[in-house]
């Protein structure tokens, strides 16, 4: 956005004036017994005001001083560390004093790191950058850039305000997608001619027309083709490779529980967009399911070019509710769209025992329909405080009930697994990692 021609500016008493006419003061008050000070005193205090008008002059002669430039990415990721750079150059023959603030957006409550004190040389220009690690999904909106810069006189500050709004959209985490990308590349024993590949079935993408082969299947003879040559000629499709996967969030309550600034469904949206862009590679089917309460939304699973944008563009408008999702309504709504075994990870968080056994049967139905992957996670804060020592009988008792919670999570690990249901217990900050190492585990057991 380009600089208005007018800039909003005010003018104030610099520092350096302020100290000189305290001296002076003090001068003033001493002259009352030393008479002769007064005289040169006023003649001074004459030529201070002399210069501070000036220095007005010389600060408010040049209508647009400085150049300002914010260069912000076109996106952000969040949890990730995002650099923002601001240039300012200087349109004006002599050095200036500038603090520089610009006004970040209210989500990153981060206001004293834009602030910037430095020198600025004659017609010369001063860039600096700051990275943001945003915590939250969303709109972003830099505001104006204000700044206060001082003539080499010093007396006077002359406050500039530009309005350079920007808005930037925080989508999920994407920075480290080139390195999952990599960790698909690098995984080629399914490619490596050593292994029976699995076939899904026929897919319906016609490759070419082809003669006849004796246990060739006939139902793919070309009528028409064998008309014109005489001979059986049949149509040749290309295999199907491709398996359905889809990411089923729960958006409930228990996900809106923070761990080191993000919250667990922000972990869970940026290990389904990581684990999207692999399976993509994979020449899987990715799509995404999202549920809190008994409603959510759904994007079918695709593979087609602009599938991660649609994956990206769905995640990022999903907000958490303080609901308890209904595990009910995902079978019903997957046994209704999702007709073909597929893979399912559902991302979701069970506190307690007692509150996935309210889910469990539901689960037992979409695994008799599905391969699924429950994936919760791991309170790391407990086991910190389980592994702390005990200085009384309060912090005896806090261990056990801590103890107590982490066993439970491995109970219920145990638990699926006797019901046939896939588990993956996992801490938040390395939830993506363990995600995409278990769906390529699956891959290679030629289970999904």
């Amino acid at each position: 956005m380009k600089s208005p021609n007018r800039y909003p500016s005010a003018v104030f008493v610099g520092k350096r004036l302020l100290i000189t006419l305290a001296v002076l003061a003090g001068v003033f008050v001493l002259s009352y017994f030393i008479p002769v000070l007064l005289l040169p005193t006023q003649i001074c205090l004459g030529l201070v005001l002399m210069i501070a008008l000036i220095d007005v002059l010389i600060l408010f002669t040049a209508g647009r001083p400085l150049e300002v430039e914010r260069v912000v990415p076109e996106r952000f990721s969040n949890g990730d560390e995002n650099p923002v750079e601001w240039i300012i150059s200087s349109r004006v023959g002599y050095n200036l004093g500038i603090r520089f603030l610009d006004e970040l957006p209210q989500q990153l409550a981060e206001r004293y790191r834009a602030w910037q004190t430095f020198s600025l040389k004659a017609s010369g220009s001063y860039r600096f950058s700051r990275s943001f690690r945003p915590q939250e999904r969303g709109l972003y909106r830099f505001s104006r850039i204000v700044i206060f810069l001082k003539s080499p006189l010093g007396f006077m500050v002359r406050r500039i305000a530009l309005e350079k709004i920007q808005e930037v959209k925080v989508y999920p985490s994407f920075l480290d997608v080139r390195k999952y990308s990599l960790l698909a590349y690098s995984d080629i024993r399914s490619a490596s001619g050593n292994r029976v590949l699995k076939r899904l079935g026929h897919s319906m993408e016609f490759e070419q027309i082809k003669e006849y082969v004796s246990g060739d299947d006939i139902r793919a003879i070309n009528w028409k083709a064998t008309a014109r040559t005489g001979q059986l000629m049949l149509n040749h499709y290309t295999d199907e490779k491709a398996q359905q996967i889809y990411c089923v969030i729960d958006k409930g309550r228990a996900m809106k529980t923070p761990f080191d600034g993000l919250s667990l469904m922000d972990y869970a949206i940026n290990a389904t967009l990581m684990l999207s862009r692999v399976a993509l590679i994979k020449q899987d089917k990715v799509g995404v399911v999202t549920i809190a309460g008994i409603t959510g939304n759904m994007l079918k699973a695709e593979r087609k070019s602009n599938q991660m944008n649609l994956i990206m563009e769905s995640l990022y408008r999903e907000e958490t509710e303080y609901k308890e999702s209904d595990f009910e309504w995902l079978y019903v709504h997957l046994k209704k769209n999702v007709p073909h075994r597929s893979l399912i990870i559902l991302f979701t968080n069970f506190e307690s025992k007692s509150g996935m056994d309210r889910q469990l049967n539901y689960l037992k139905s979409i695994a008799s329909r599905h391969l699924l992957l429950v994936v919760f996670f791991e309170n790391t804060e407990l086991q910190a405080y389980t592994g702390m020592m005990a200085h009384s009988v309060e912090d005896i008792y806090y261990k056990t009930i801590a103890r107590q919670f982490s066993l439970e999570k491995r109970q219920m690990v145990r638990e699926l697994q006797q019901a046939g249901i896939l588990s993956l217990l996992a801490t938040p900050e390395s939830l993506t990692i363990q995600t995409v190492n278990r769906y390529l585990e699956l891959k290679h057991r030629q289970l999904a």
